[in-house]
C-alpha cells in the first residue's frame, strides 16, 4: 500500500523552506500531494493557478501531485487515501498553532496523523510574508526562493532584478 501524505499550505510564494520540508517529506511518504490553500479571509499576491504551476515548475520530477484544496483539509486527506498530513515548523512560534490545529483534524479524523518536521536551520527564519516584503524593499532573494519562483515574483512586483 503506497504511503501518502497531504503537504497544504498556501505557498504565496513557495520557499526554499517549503521545498525543504517537501523533500525530507518524501524520505518518510511514497507520495505527497501538496494541497494550496485558498482562505477567503486572507489576501494573495499570486492566484490560486499562478501558486499551483509555480509549484509544479519546481517540483518538476519528484513523486507530488499538486492540488486546490477545498473544504476540511481532513476531509481532504481522506479522499485522497492519505495516512498523514505534513506541516513544517520554524520556531516556536509556530508550534502553538500547529498544535491546535493537528489536535482538531485529531478530533475531525483519528486516522489521520499529523507529522511535523522542522525545518533546517538556515530557513528558520524565512516566510513567504518576509520574502514578498523584503523582495518589495529590493533585496537579493538567493538562497531564499527558487529562481523561477524569484523571476515571477519580481514580474509581479513590477521590480527589476537586483
Amino acid at each position: 500500500m503506497e504511503k501518502i501524505a497531504v503537504y497544504p499550505g498556501s505557498f504565496d510564494p513557495v520557499t526554499n523552506g517549503h521545498l525543504d520540508v517537501l523533500k525530507r517529506a518524501l524520505k518518510i511518504f511514497d507520495k505527497v500531494i501538496i494541497a494550496v490553500g485558498e482562505n477567503p479571509n486572507k489576501k494573495y499576491l499570486f492566484s490560486l493557478k499562478e501558486r499551483i504551476d509555480m509549484l509544479k515548475k519546481v517540483t518538476k520530477g519528484l513523486k507530488v501531485e499538486i492540488e486546490a484544496l477545498n473544504g476540511l483539509l481532513v476531509n481532504f486527506a481522506k479522499r485522497k487515501k492519505a495516512i498523514a498530513i505534513v506541516r513544517g515548523l520554524r520556531a516556536v512560534s509556530d508550534f502553538d498553532y500547529e498544535f491546535q490545529s493537528a489536535l482538531m483534524n485529531r478530533k475531525l479524523n483519528k486516522n489521520i496523523e499529523t507529522i511535523f518536521i522542522m525545518t533546517r536551520g538556515m530557513y528558520c527564519y524565512l516566510s513567504a510574508s518576509i520574502v514578498k516584503e523584503v523582495a518589495r524593499l529590493g533585496a537579493n532573494l538567493n538562497g531564499m526562493i527558487p529562481k523561477y519562483v524569484e523571476k515571477k515574483l519580481r514580474e509581479k512586483l513590477k521590480i527589476k532584478d537586483v
